[in-house]
């Protein structure tokens, strides 16, 4: 972990660090990223550094719940993206539907999964928030530690 701000806690994941979702294999993360989880929003952030194609990557997910050193959340499939060329995407939104009716979401969980991405794509679009910038500062924190 890197500590923590007004936007919630930042933590470092390093280049190789196995990552596993839900029963999934686990896979291997190529490059470093700084990740935020919010204390009592529905998304988790991560930063990434070139060569990653993203510049932002979010999952909309269920508020991210902190036991001790491991923090767990629910993706909800949207994703919203913001490429190295300053494009935003909301994806899996197709994914999103069809998980609805599959995995029979509640109507609760439907609205803010939405009112989420909606929030998301409008803060990160303005560079509001956590997404104007704050994370320039936890990424070099976690470089001085790297290199220590």
């Amino acid at each position: 972990m890197l500590g923590e701000d007004e936007h919630g806690v930042w933590v470092d994941v390093p280049g190789g660090t196995l990552a596993r979702k839900g029963d999934a294999p686990p896979v291997t993360w190529k490059t470093p990223v700084t990740m935020l989880f919010p204390r009592n929003a529905w998304w988790t952030a991560s930063f990434h550094i070139p060569p990653h194609k993203s510049d932002l990557y979010i999952d909309v997910t269920t508020v991210p719940e902190w036991r001790d050193d491991e923090v767990t959340m629910l993706d909800l499939d949207l994703d919203v993206i913001r490429l190295r060329n300053g494009r935003l995407i909301l994806d899996d939104e197709d994914e999103f539907a069809e998980h609805q009716l599959l995995l029979n979401y509640p109507t609760e969980l439907i609205k803010q999964a939405e009112e989420s991405a909606r929030w998301l794509l409008d803060a990160v679009a303005k560079r509001q928030g956590p997404f104007g910038g704050a994370h320039l500062a936890w990424q070099a924190k976690s470089i001085m530690n790297a290199s220590n």
